[in-house]
């Protein structure tokens, strides 16, 4: 270890008692409109951000533009045949908070089939990459070597008004949207398909195309309708969205801030959880010799597993304080199209017994499941079994809330985010004041 890196490692061991020592004794205490712990957890439940496309209510779930996920997937048009809404109507809802007609959906749909051409250097890219690349780097790479295109860097650097800066936004929005599903699509078949690439259908719709493209048959189409519509938006203060807004403030062009929220989605605290929990019941089921477990069975396990220190991932939300209404349609689908599934089972048996443990238990907040403890195992059913493309899937809706907030941010003309910092010593002298 070279002597740079071990006076580091001492000054990092000396100084944790002193963030732990700052949240332990004094992380109600005040500085300026925000706690000690606030300020050194992640900013966790400070009301500073401002968006009306979406807000997480604790006990209704998210809302879209005011419409809980049960009144959306009710409201938006549902073509004949189908169960899903397009994906193309949720968009017009986003953007303008009103239900859009089915004229409204056919005019959007075919903007994006105008617009979804991919530029031929993409897939150059995407091609010249390493074939262990991981998915999520090649999406946020072919994003943002797409910026080239964006007409709002070209209109802003010709001189363009500051009341018109949604206008190219929206440009670039809609070019990008129309795009995303080829793009994912071409890195699964290229990385796991042995490069047999199925050319995009003009003929179909965003989730129909992406679903034939992909190569996976009906109904997955309602898969990936549903999908992109329950993982669009979240409020502005989870990661992904909130990089997306943090990056777009600075008048960067919505590749940059795209591909940048691509990168937030990828953490293992965000966007990976669920893999993590497709990971875990899929581990469950080997402990337990692969058969179907009994309430009495599950129940054990569980306690077991939490008495050794370990969670149940999926379970818990730092906001909603009821079932995630997110699960509640993913499973709602399950129990239509795969009811017989095996891991679908042990996810409806962890639901009926998980619950009541954890209330029990008392330490959850929120016991009841979040959307992580459905989407891997609809997409395993479904036959895309590579858990490290499941978040490309995840990237391509939280794009379409992330754009959004994108373009109203520019018609409102809201600034660039700037939070101020202070030192551990200043939190200290607030403490010392304090007592």
């Amino acid at each position: 270890m070279t002597q740079l890196k071990e006076v580091l490692r001492a000054k990092i061991e000396a100084h944790r008692p002193r963030t732990t020592k700052l949240l332990k004794d004094h992380g109600n205490v005040k500085v300026g409109e925000v706690t000690i712990g606030q300020a050194i957890g992640g900013m966790r439940g400070v009301r500073a951000l401002v968006t009306d496309i979406s807000y997480l209510d604790p006990d209704e779930g998210i809302r879209f533009r005011g419409y809980t996920i049960p009144e959306t997937l009710a409201k938006l048009p549902i073509p004949e045949g189908q169960e899903m809404p397009l994906v193309e109507g949720f968009i017009y809802l986003l953007l303008t908070g009103d239900i859009p007609t089915e004229e409204q959906v056919a005019e959007v749909a075919e903007e994006f089939k105008g617009r979804s051409k991919v530029p031929p250097y993409v897939f150059d890219i995407l091609n010249a990459m390493p074939a262990d690349s991981h998915p999520m780097v090649m999406f946020s790479a072919a994003i943002v070597a797409m910026q080239r295109e964006s007409k709002f860097a070209k209109q802003f650097n010709e001189g363009i008004s500051k009341m018109e800066y949604w206008d190219p936004t929206y440009e670039d929005s809609m070019d990008l949207l129309a795009r995303l599903p080829e793009i994912a699509a071409y890195i699964y078949r290229k990385k796991y398909k042995n490069g047999d690439i199925i050319p995009s259908d003009p003929k179909l719709d965003m989730g129909g195309n992406f679903a034939h493209m992909m190569g996976i048959d009906k109904p997955y189409d309602e898969v990936a309708r549903l999908y992109f519509l329950l993982h669009s938006d979240h409020e502005s203060g989870n990661v992904s969205a909130h990089t997306g807004h943090l990056v777009a403030s600075a008048l960067s062009d919505v590749y940059y801030a795209v591909s940048a929220m691509i990168n937030g989605l990828a953490g293992p605290l965000h966007g990976l959880a669920n893999e993590q929990v497709l990971r875990w019941i899929q581990g469950v089921m080997d402990k337990m010799g692969g058969k179907t477990p009994n309430e009495e069975e599950m129940k054990k396990f569980v306690w077991d597993t939490l008495n050794s220190g370990q969670v149940i991932p999926g379970y818990g939300h730092a906001v909603l304080r009821k079932t995630d209404p997110r699960y509640t349609s993913q499973m709602e689908f399950c129990l239509k199209h795969l009811p017989d599934d095996p891991i679908f089972k042990y996810v409806n048996i962890l639901y009926k017994v998980v619950p009541p443990i954890l209330v029990e238990q008392g330490k959850a907040k929120n016991p009841w499941p979040n959307v992580d403890a459905q989407s891997g195992v609809i997409q395993w059913f479904y036959g895309l079994t590579e858990y490290e493309f499941y978040t490309v899937l995840f990237g391509i809706g939280r794009a379409i809330g992330v754009t959004a907030n994108i373009i109203w941010d520019r018609g409102l003309g809201y600034p660039i985010e700037r939070p101020k910092s202070l030192t551990t010593a200043m939190l200290e002298d607030v403490a010392k004041k304090s007592s």
